[in-house]
């Protein structure tokens, strides 16, 4: 499942979805709103994306992830919208035969996300202060 939610992502079921028999291995990153970053206290996050777009590029991260490591399923699901802190903006769950290849290919898929999926967040400070931050 390659998909933008503005609802809660359901991380359970999402990691049940990619488990399978003929692998040992599931890995999930979860990547949650934190309360500090760069020393200014975060009191939330609004996170927008062109839905068309940024699946395309999750679609092609798959596929490139999948070329690379024994992928037995795969998904990655990142949210919209105003995410409070705490919230999980972003899943990725992959399976693989072996624990080494599952982390790998997990921690390549979300590392690729943040670099090409254009997806934009805007901090929002306790200060009242915003920033619009684009993918790398």
């Amino acid at each position: 499942m390659i998909t933008l939610v503005k609802d809660i992502i359901d991380y359970h079921a999402l990691t049940e979805q990619v488990r399978r028999n003929d692998c040992g291995a599931v890995v999930t990153f979860l990547g949650t709103v934190r309360d500090l970053t760069d020393g200014k206290i975060t009191v939330a996050l609004d996170y927008e994306a062109y839905p068309g777009m940024a699946e395309k590029k999750m679609a092609e991260i798959e596929r490139d992830t999948r070329a690379r490591w024994p992928v037995g399923e795969m998904a990655m699901v990142h949210r919209v919208g105003h995410l409070e802190v705490g919230a999980i903006s972003v899943a990725v769950a992959v399976s693989c035969p072996h624990r080494g290849d599952a982390f790998e290919a997990c921690r390549y898929a979300i590392d690729r996300l943040k670099e090409l999926v254009p997806i934009w967040k805007k901090e929002n400070w306790a200060d009242g202060s915003t920033e619009w931050v684009h993918p790398s």
